[in-house]
């Protein structure tokens, strides 16, 4: 009998040193107050308010997030089709597959701890789902506007351009919401794909995604950048801003939730050595205004250090804060959603901000 129970508590106590760790790794974050002193100024809405859809600045919301009435079905809306396509690594010639090995991550470098050492990617294979939503209002042979989202499939994004598009709020687009090659952060597919900063996954997309789609769905992309608009959450959403920062060429509106602007490039890049904390630390400050319309919304309760790495480039609050300072000051078109009572890419927030923000996102796109 003692022989048996030994074991099982030698595994209850590994078990517990091992959360023990991963909770010194990522503590849990504090809850932040949007008038503390550094951070934007921002517009208090009243509980349950989102912001108005012809204007331009910072928001606070209130702690209270109920679904808007258009992220459920309702009677009589036309429900677009969702077609689901499959791609391979071996089928990319931009993407070939790495992975991180399982229960390792990486450690900081200890001449630079903007740096992390990661020995335990390698190589790997992998396959993703395209969801592709194409509304009923479309027009075959007509060239559509597109929405691009990451860590697809998005169901919550179809059912609002579902009701959006029939209140002829925001024009009749597709949705090409794709899968993510499988892991996260640093060494994996995901991060190589998401927090790299340069164009290669717009152009990933854009010469292996898009051409399937418009094969096997049957229908025609636009190629006015006015017309397109990328999205996504966390690194997605950083994702999302380096698509249209690099290739302003192809696409001009941008959503993010929770946007990883901190540092998780990797490898790393001599000529953005802060990954995407680059944004707000140095680009964006450094550049003219790029023609970019960028709606952006980050939590109270959002991530805070939540890996090994203690080089002050991991706030996910102070990221966004930054954000919105920087891109008042050059004179972008955007709006900040500082949420209260909300984690990091909080769903309960999304359901309740999704279709106002994406009517402000195609303002000034005509409709039908």
């Amino acid at each position: 009998m003692n022989r048996r129970v030994l074991p099982c508590a030698a595994f209850l106590i590994l078990i517990v040193v091992g959360l023990a760790a991963r909770a010194a790794e990522r503590p849990t974050p504090p809850t932040r107050d949007p008038h503390t002193p550094g951070f934007v100024a921002g517009r208090e809405l009243p509980d349950g308010d989102v912001p108005p859809i012809d204007a331009v600045g910072n928001f606070i919301l209130g702690p209270t997030h109920k679904p808007a009435p258009e992220m459920t079905k309702q009677p009589g809306v036309p429900q677009g089709t969702v077609h689901t396509l499959t791609m391979k690594s071996a089928d990319s010639k931009i993407y070939p597959g790495i992975a991180r090995e399982a229960g390792t991550f990486g450690t900081p470098d200890p001449q630079d701890p903007a740096k992390l050492i990661v020995t335990t990617s390698h190589p790997a294979p992998y396959t993703r789902k395209v969801a592709v939503y194409v509304p009923q209002q479309y027009v075959p042979g007509t060239a559509a506007p597109l929405i691009v989202g990451a860590d697809g499939p998005d169901p919550l994004l179809f059912t609002a351009l579902d009701n959006l598009i029939a209140q002829k709020r925001v024009p009749a687009m597709i949705a090409v919401s794709i899968g993510n090659g499988s892991g996260d952060a640093q060494g994996s597919q995901r991060g190589l794909e998401y927090d790299t900063m340069s164009g290669r996954y717009a152009e990933f997309v854009e010469t292996e995604v898009l051409p399937l789609v418009e094969k096997e769905c049957n229908v025609k992309l636009t190629k006015d950048p006015e017309g397109r608009a990328t999205m996504g959450c966390s690194s997605g959403g950083s994702c999302a801003l380096i698509m249209a920062w690099y290739r302003p060429d192809l696409y001009r509106r941008v959503l993010t939730y929770s946007g990883t602007y901190v540092n998780q490039q990797w490898p790393p890049n001599a000529e953005t050595p802060h990954g995407a904390w680059e944004f707000h630390e140095r680009l964006i400050p450094g550049e003219p205004a790029k023609p970019l319309r960028i709606w952006l919304e980050v939590g109270d309760r959002d991530l805070l250090n939540p890996n090994a790495m203690r080089d002050g480039m991991h706030d996910w609050v102070l990221a966004n804060e930054n954000m919105a300072r920087v891109l008042a000051a050059q004179g972008y078109r955007y709006q900040f959603v500082f949420a209260r009572n909300s984690g990091h890419c909080d769903g309960s927030v999304k359901r309740q901000t999704l279709p106002a923000a994406l009517e402000w996102l195609w303002q000034g796109y005509p409709r039908p």
